[in-house]
């Protein structure tokens, strides 16, 4: 399943939630400089990801890419699982 548009934001992260019917959480790590000290740090998103098939589960390494508004929290489809 290749999913690929013009524009689109494209994130990897592992997979920390499989609970819900056809949805994925996704945790994606950022690491950032503190603006006043330059200290490197590690910052953390959480994000609802659709997941049409049920195929990611808990630990899996996966590719999501941005979509129109499925719902209240989903703006994030399913691309493919890297593992």
């Amino acid at each position: 399943m290749s999913i690929k548009k013009v524009g689109r934001k494209e994130r990897e992260g592992i997979v920390v939630s499989d609970k819900m019917q056809k949805t994925i959480v996704v945790k994606i790590m950022m690491i950032t400089h503190h603006r006043a000290y330059g200290k490197v740090m590690k910052r953390y998103n959480k994000f609802k990801v659709h997941d049409e098939n049920n195929t990611a589960k808990i630990g899996d390494k996966v590719r999501i890419i941005e979509t129109r508004p499925l719902s209240k929290d989903k703006r994030w489809r399913l691309a493919e699982v890297i593992k």
